[in-house]
């Protein structure tokens, strides 16, 4: 199976309006997708209408969050159900600054139904990192049964390596806050590997324009559900599609 596990809807501020529950679930058929993951800036409050768009086009689909860390780090938060997703986003909401979003500066954040039709625009200030850290996420995601994949590592910005020099792990020797790493579009993963250590590793399109939803994706063998996905990353069995060279600016 095919699956691309980080894509924005139009709610994320920094991602193309065009980017509606029902385009992207288009653009992954189209691109010969089994399974996708909307992750969201801090919420996932688009989450029910892509539920509803997935199911009736027959592809799998998981539901979670981007969260922007204490530490100033993009983290893929992931559910099977969006009720818990939604769960997360209200105890991500209570922990971002009481700052309202100006459209201008950040950009648009409309909530939006399955149909795209805008159900009101979101004023928290999902362009900002909240106040929960890595240790304090991981155990809330672990808790509900849920993923936690540390998101594009090999960027300078906004990446465990690039904030904090290294992939942070708990005291425990048999635990760790994230189940899984991921790599961008454009990076070899040659050049990452032995960089990440011991840790599953997937590919993901981290997309905010139509255009580049899916174009590059991780491979398994295996079901697509957290399950399923943590048997995988237990087993360390991903596949990753070659990196491409160039792509949308986000």
């Amino acid at each position: 199976m095919k699956f691309d596990l980080h894509i924005h809807s139009c709610l994320s501020p920094c991602a193309s309006l065009e980017m509606s529950p029902a385009a992207i679930v288009d653009a992954a058929k189209a691109a010969g997708m089994d399974g996708i993951a909307l992750t969201d800036h801090q919420s996932a409050r688009n989450a029910p209408a892509i539920a509803v768009c997935a199911r009736q086009a027959g592809l799998g689909c998981l539901f979670g969050l981007e969260v922007q860390t204490a530490e100033e780090v993009h983290t893929v938060a992931l559910f099977d159900t969006v009720e818990v997703a939604l769960e997360l986003t209200d105890w991500v909401y209570a922990a971002l600054p009481r700052r309202k979003n100006d459209p201008d500066t950040f950009g648009d954040q409309p909530v939006v139904t399955w149909d795209d039709e805008i159900v009101e625009m979101e004023e928290k200030l999902l362009a900002a990192g909240c106040a929960r850290s890595i240790p304090e996420v991981a155990e809330f995601v672990h808790a509900r049964g849920g993923l936690y994949i540390a998101a594009h590592v090999d960027r300078p910005n906004f990446s465990v390596l690039g904030s904090l020099g290294a992939i942070p792990e708990p005291f425990e020797a048999d635990t760790r806050y994230f189940d899984a790493i991921e790599l961008s579009r454009t990076v070899h993963a040659s050049e990452w590997l032995p960089k990440i250590g011991d840790y599953a590793v997937v590919r993901s399109s981290d997309a905010h324009h139509l255009c580049d939803v899916s174009r590059v994706w991780t491979e398994a063998d295996g079901t697509f559900s957290i399950a399923g996905l943590k048997d995988i990353f237990a087993r360390k069995a991903t596949r990753l599609s070659e990196r491409i060279t160039c792509f949308s600016a986000n």
